[in-house]
């Protein structure tokens, strides 16, 4: 017959644990590497998403350029310096998003292969920008004629238009038949102020104005031929709305302004053709700026297209990365369940067996556990029904020898109580004085032989219910009777002692109480308790209460005296055979031990509980209950 020796027991719990082990090492490890994976897709999704942002600002550089191309035209040279800055940032970035590298302080990575084309499209179309936009920095930007020529325009065309302001003042003291002088005159005057805004805004780089200095020349022209009666069959009018006008000669006295402005606008009017005709800027700066101008959309369009494949391609990795992470998910929820499965596997045997030790606790042996496999929990299983079995052959034993103790108990206390009832009958002959005349003390010893013998039978008495209420047999005659008279028919009895010890005993259990319960099993629980309280409260000051409470269900029964109490740590043993608070040989008080145990068996017998509460010098409570709705029997077991 074996069993599980400590050793065994510590070699089996350590496969256990190092099986345990091996699977959450198993699944730690898939929770690593799913981590490790994870974490390096977010950061190559993290770094190819600024990548990409980081390629799209070539595009804020490509209109940056062509804003500072169109600066330097205006005239602004220091932005050439700005200008060299971005192309170099331009070329700093593609050349990092070739090879990767770091912008910004941020990682960026190389351009994928199969997007390589676009990128060399983009790297092309910034090589010709790129000269177009280096040769804007290095060319000379005016045209020195029309320089010149604006700037005698510029100058003198304020004298044009204090000169035709004086020759309307000349024409207003004439009468009516000049007002279409005056008018001329008039138009004049605003024909050289819109030819000096025209010039300002050529000196800033608007040249699409030139076309308009041509229709200025003509309108000037025609009106001062009209004025000084000059024809104008030599001017080209094709396309103009304007017309020459046949008018009466201007007085002598009132044409002087006329004849200054004649004289001045010979001179204005050659720089004005030259400004019609020519660009303010160098010919091969216009031929450079115009191209790069055109350069510019194809390059914009080419990183439009670069960024829109680098995003495509982008899109369908990361769809092939969320197959891969699906594929990985679906691989850790199978290995998870096969992890699952095979702890519950290992944990189905411990579960049989847990709930096999359950039954052990609660007296049930011989049970099998139902386990064939050759591991550790089979060994296990196969110590744990090995020793069930021994439990049930020890417990079948001990059943024997506890039924052949119990047999032989009643059989003597039997043959004990058979030969003290004449003890007793015989003493109490010789006390009556039927076989004649004692002495005192003669009296004093049969007396004390009876005592005895009513002590004898008493225990006797008490060994036989004990007996009765482990073996279930213990008799119930219950009643519905009034709990009130089992109390004082319990008091009655101790009457003499009461008396002699001259304390107090109360009863205040309410009248007319009646509950179903066998009155001399009652009784016999109260008189226990009366007994025990009599022994333990000091004669004159003793003081014994016993009172009744009760609900719907139960009645309670409390028996309260205030001697000497009971020690807390001896307590939980009262109700315990054969035991004694004072257990000295010296004891002053006698009894068996049986008292308390023998009162609760009847208690519990009844349906209900009894409880007990004590403190050394402040007395001891004993509380029993008996529930009221149990039916009325007769020679219940």
């Amino acid at each position: 017959m074996s069993f599980l020796y400590p050793t065994d027991t510590y070699k089996l719990k350590m496969k256990i644990i190092n099986k345990t082990y091996f699977l959450i090492g198993v699944l730690i490890v898939v929770a690593v590497f799913n981590l490790v994976i994870l974490y390096a897709t977010q950061i190559t999704t993290t770094t190819e998403s600024y990548s990409i942002i980081r390629a799209s600002d070539l595009k804020a550089k490509v209109e940056t350029i062509a804003s500072l191309a169109a600066s330097i035209a205006s005239g602004n040279k220091g932005d050439r310096n700005i200008m060299q800055d971005e192309i170099s940032q331009f070329d700093m970035i593609l050349s990092a998003l070739k090879g990767g590298g770091v912008i910004r302080e941020q990682d960026v990575i190389p351009v994928p292969n199969k997007i390589i084309s676009e990128y060399e499209l983009v790297e092309k179309n910034w090589q010709v920008y790129k000269t177009d936009a280096s040769k804007i920095q290095t060319l000379t930007i005016y045209n020195d004629k029309v320089v010149a020529a604006l700037n005698y325009v510029l100058e003198r065309n304020s004298e044009l238009i204090l000169t035709t302001n004086s020759l309307i003042r000349d024409l207003d003291n004439l009468d009516r038949n000049y007002n279409a002088h005056r008018a001329i005159a008039a138009e004049l005057h605003e024909t050289a102020k819109r030819i000096e805004q025209n010039a300002l805004l050529i000196s800033i780089g608007q040249e699409d104005v030139r076309k308009d200095f041509a229709r200025e020349r003509l309108a000037f022209d025609i009106g001062i031929r009209s004025l000084l009666g000059v024809p104008t069959d030599d001017l080209n009018l094709k396309g103009s709305d304007v017309e020459g006008k046949a008018l009466i000669p201007i007085p002598r006295q009132n044409s002087r302004s006329l004849d200054d402005l004649d004289a001045l606008w010979e001179s204005v009017r050659l720089r004005v053709k030259t400004l019609e005709t020519q660009s303010i800027h160098s010919d091969e700066f216009n031929v450079v700026f115009s191209n790069l101008n055109m350069q510019r959309q194809s390059l914009l369009d080419s990183i439009d297209t670069f960024l829109d494949r680098w995003n495509d391609d982008r899109v369908d990795r990361r769809n092939v990365g969320q197959l891969v992470v699906q594929s990985l998910l679906g691989a850790d929820i199978v290995i998870f369940l096969v992890v699952l499965a095979i702890i519950r596997k290992s944990l189905t045997p411990l579960e049989m067996i847990t709930r096999a030790i359950s039954r052990v606790k609660e007296g049930v042996y011989g049970e099998k556990i139902e386990y064939t496999r050759q591991d550790e929990v089979g060994e296990l299983a196969s110590s744990f029904n090995t020793m069930t079995d021994t439990i049930k052959l020890k417990e079948d034993e001990a059943r024997k020898t506890g039924i052949a103790k119990d047999e032989f108990l009643a059989m003597i206390t039997h043959e004990l109580k058979t030969p003290l009832v004449p003890i007793q009958g015989y003493a109490d002959i010789l006390l009556s004085g039927h076989l004649g005349s004692l002495t005192d003390k003669q009296r004093e010893r049969v007396s004390v032989i009876k005592s005895s013998s009513v002590t004898l039978l008493q225990i006797i008495s008490d060994l036989l219910d004990v007996q009765k209420i482990e073996l279930g047999q213990l008799k119930m005659k219950k009643t519905m009777a009034d709990i009130r008279g089992t109390v004082t028919k319990s008091i009655q009895i101790f009457q003499p002692q009461i008396d002699e010890l001259k304390i107090k005993v109360e009863n205040t259990v309410e009248k007319n109480t009646r509950v179903p319960h066998d009155t001399d099993r009652i009784a016999q629980v109260l008189t226990n308790l009366i007994k025990n309280s009599l022994k333990a409260v000091k004669p004159q000051t003793g003081v014994i209460k016993i009172h009744s409470s009760e609900d719907q269900d139960e009645i309670k029964i409390s028996v309260i005296d205030n001697g000497t109490g009971i020690p807390p740590e001896k307590q939980s043993s009262l109700f315990t055979k054969f035991y004694q608070v004072d257990a000295s040989l010296t004891r002053e008080k006698g009894g068996s031990g049986l008292g308390l145990s023998i009162c609760r068996g009847i208690v519990e017998t009844h349906g209900g509980k009894i409880t007990l509460v004590s403190k050394v010098d402040s007395g001891t409570t004993v509380i029993f209950s008996i529930p009221k709705h149990d039916a009325p029997s007769s020679d219940s077991g």
